[in-house]
């Protein structure tokens, strides 16, 4: 029987709660950037490692990319996490689109800054808070992600003259660049920003056994048992999304509430199985499944 057919006659509204079903406190596979939710897993851990040397040693500008769905908004909320607000104040650029005669004025204002004024006031009062900062021995760090949707190149010089501010011995702002891997390839065509960018890092997908305890890690955060999927059933979710943690949220969570409304009491590989082929299709040219 289809799944659509499987939900008809049911409430959806109360239906989708499946949490009760499954013994589960929240809800283990949203895709949102909660830190609770952050698995160490090898790659991951590393890309922590780097940025945040970068951050502690102020090396002036930090790239971290990857693919569609790896992780990246979540590692960097984790990172955020780990810098004591004593010795850190952040700002936070989740939308980069901005039009560029408001970019600035953005960072200021997630720096807590008015971010009106002419440029050249803007740049002042700027100016003024990261020496303010240095006084008070707290290092300013600003984190764009999404940095490839920037639009335009200027806004890109936009960032590498942020990088201006310095003394003679150490930078004054640490620039966290989060994107996928175009970002790269975009900052590679200004050489005046690539030279000055000093830690880039790369994260890669998992595998099979990051995949498995990436799950387990979170069945175990939502206070789930470590059964609730089958191992054949974690190793078909692994071969369905290529270790992709968008892609490995978004059929968990299907299956678990499939599983919910199917009334079964373990998720094993025939249901993760038609979940994919009827939720799932094959992305053009490649391997990698995602959400039709």
């Amino acid at each position: 029987m289809p799944l659509v057919d499987a939900v008809q006659g049911h409430n959806l509204t109360q239906d989708s709660a499946y949490e009760p079903h499954w013994g589960l406190r929240l809800r283990p596979f949203e895709n949102v950037p909660d830190p609770k939710f952050y698995v160490p897993s090898a790659k991951h851990e590393a890309a922590i490692e780097r940025i945040l040397y970068g951050i502690h040693a102020r090396k002036g500008i930090v790239m971290l990319t990857g693919e569609i769905g790896s992780g990246k908004t979540l590692l960097s909320r984790a990172v955020i996490l780990k810098l004591p607000r004593s010795r850190y104040e952040i700002g936070l650029i989740s939308n980069p689109t901005i039009p560029g005669n408001e970019f600035l004025g953005e960072i200021l204002f997630q720096l807590g800054l008015d971010p009106q004024g002419t440029r050249v006031e803007q740049l002042r009062r700027l100016n003024d808070q990261l020496l303010a900062n240095y006084h008070r021995e707290v290092d300013t760090v600003v984190v764009v992600d999404e940095a490839q949707a920037i639009e335009h190149d200027r806004l890109f010089e936009e960032l590498r003259l942020l990088s201006n501010f310095q003394l003679n011995d150490r930078f004054l702002i640490t620039l966290v660049l989060l994107g996928q891997p175009e970002l790269r390839e975009r900052i590679a065509h200004i050489p005046q920003l690539a030279q000055r960018v000093a830690i880039q890092h790369h994260i890669e997908y998992l595998d099979r056994a990051e995949t498995k305890a990436y799950i387990l890690a979170r069945l175990a955060a939502a206070g789930g048992e470590l059964s609730i999927f089958s191992p054949s059933a974690l190793s078909s979710i692994y071969h369905r999304t290529g270790g992709v943690c968008r892609l490995i949220n978004s059929l968990c969570d299907l299956c678990l509430y499939f599983g919910r409304v199917l009334g079964v009491r373990r998720i094993r590989r025939s249901l993760v199985e038609k979940v994919a082929t009827e939720m799932l299709h094959r992305r053009d040219n490649s391997g990698t499944w995602v959400m039709s």
